[in-house]
């Protein structure tokens, strides 16, 4: 291994404050690690530049830090690109080789990186132990990843693994509940990564959208009119504005998927060699290519073409380097719901609202509803009284029409007349004098000092 090409990465990083969506938390600061992949780039983990606001980074040989800053991420696959544009930096690190292929099973790897705790350079060895589909907890995405029995902990994290010379991961996460067990992004991603990152295509993955559901059972394969020699996964669910939208139907069976075919528990042999679901193949392409599948429709087979767009949830997942959507009317708080919005609960999962938990698990976005807009705040003044306890709830309708996404019931809201009328999740009926509430509107905002009646984003 290269030990000069493997750097340690300072990020100061300013999140968005959710519970006050026009304002920003205190900054706060962190190290990472990172790999030059040319000369002054630096591949790390996404999660290590997350919100950065100022970057620096450090070599293994010279005591001062050099400014980055950032030339690409993938916040999807917790990878991010930095530039370095100091002469001295290039003179002081190598370049490291990038693997082609994913490592075998008992493969020995190192994972090298500057841990917490000490200054120097730190090498961990361990084993490749599985290759398969894993969440990844920066996005919430499901991915290929590969799993080692070494040890990846602050500091670390972002920093390369190396397989004899060569770079075959990113590390980006560990198992809280399993001792020295790791996980790396691998050599598919990353290359995927850094084609995007030299073309400026759009670094997303896509995704397919909906639900499937598995076919082992006999039954329900015979109801889906499957013959002998068939397998493939039922569509169970299409959601509106992704890949399978307009093209994939309800009950549909999807037999194939990029050539591959799907096995009845959703799997295929992915690279010839490793079983996992099929969904892998989606960290193979860029949003906007069009990928081939093969489906069974009501006992007949046909070929459609997908063409493969972001990944849109009806609650959006976490988000990173970017300004939250608002809207305030008469003292009322309203975002899209997020997973930045359910973190302000401490254990969001088990405690934020049992409805924002329903949209989050289960919720699809329709032509009708793309986004929730939910109430997050009141701020208390004397047209909104009475309506103190109604936070944490969503918006059904506005004077009778339901609200698309968040631009939609700021329009609606706009151009309500005289009367604004709004059910809410609970049963909730709040009404307001336009007018009344319109002249209070500008000392409420004075008064909690919010800057605008709404984010940038929907002037």
């Amino acid at each position: 291994m290269q030990k000069t090409s493997v750097v340690r990465i300072f990020a100061t990083a300013q999140e968005s404050d959710y519970e006050s969506p026009w304002q920003a938390t205190r900054p706060s600061s962190g190290t990472g690690s990172g790999v030059v992949v040319a000369p002054g780039r630096i591949l790390t983990g996404a999660h290590v530049v997350a919100d950065a606001t100022f970057l620096q980074v450090q070599t293994s040989t010279h005591p001062d830090k050099f400014i980055a800053r950032l030339a690409a991420v993938c916040h999807d696959s917790d990878l991010a690109l930095l530039e370095v544009d100091d002469a001295l930096f290039a003179d002081e690190t190598s370049v490291a080789a990038l693997g082609d292929q994913l490592p075998d099973l008992q493969d020995k790897v190192s994972v090298v990186g500057f841990p917490v705790g000490g200054e120097e350079l730190s090498v961990t060895e361990g084993v490749v132990s599985r290759i398969e589909l894993q969440r990844y907890a920066h996005s919430d995405r499901w991915l290929l990843a590969v799993t080692v029995d070494a040890a990846i902990n602050n500091g670390n994290s972002g920093g390369p693994v190396f397989l004899d010379d060569e770079v075959v991961g990113i590390a980006f996460q560990s198992l809280d509940d399993a001792e020295n067990i790791g996980e790396m992004v691998p050599t598919p991603l990353i290359r995927r990564f850094l084609e995007g990152a030299k073309t400026r295509k759009e670094v997303l993955v896509p995704g397919l959208g909906g639900t499937i559901q598995t076919l082992e059972n006999a039954s329900l394969r015979s109801a889906l009119k499957m013959k002998t020699g068939h397998s493939g996964v039922r569509i169970r669910t299409v959601a509106a504005g992704n890949s399978g939208d307009g093209v994939l139907q309800v009950d549909d069976v999807l037999m194939a998927f990029d050539g591959y075919a799907i096995a009845n528990n959703g799997t295929i042999r992915y690279d010839d060699n490793h079983r996992t679901g099929f969904l892998v193949l989606l960290g193979d392409h860029f949003v906007g290519d069009s990928v081939e599948a093969k489906i069974l429709r009501d006992g007949e087979e046909l070929t459609v073409t997908l063409e493969l767009a972001p990944l849109r949830p009806l609650v959006h997942r976490a988000r990173y380097d970017h300004t939250p959507s608002y809207f305030v009317f008469a003292g009322l708080v309203f975002q899209p719901l997020s997973v930045n919005f359910l973190r302000t609960w401490t254990d969001w999962w088990d405690t934020a609202p049992k409805e924002f938990l329903y949209h989050y698990y289960m919720g699809e976005p329709t032509a009708e509803r793309r986004e929730v807009v939910a109430l997050t705040q009141v701020l208390s003044d004397g047209v909104n009284v009475g309506y103190e306890d109604l936070y944490a709830e969503t918006v059904k309708s506005v004077n009778g029409t339901v609200p698309r996404d968040l631009g939609h019931f700021a329009a609606l809201v706009d151009d309500c007349g005289e009367r604004l009328e709004l059910r809410m999740s609970s049963g909730a009926l709040v009404v307001f004098d336009a007018a009344k509430a319109r002249a209070e509107q500008g000392e409420i905002l004075s008064r909690y000092r919010v800057p605008a009646d709404r984010s940038a984003d929907l002037t």
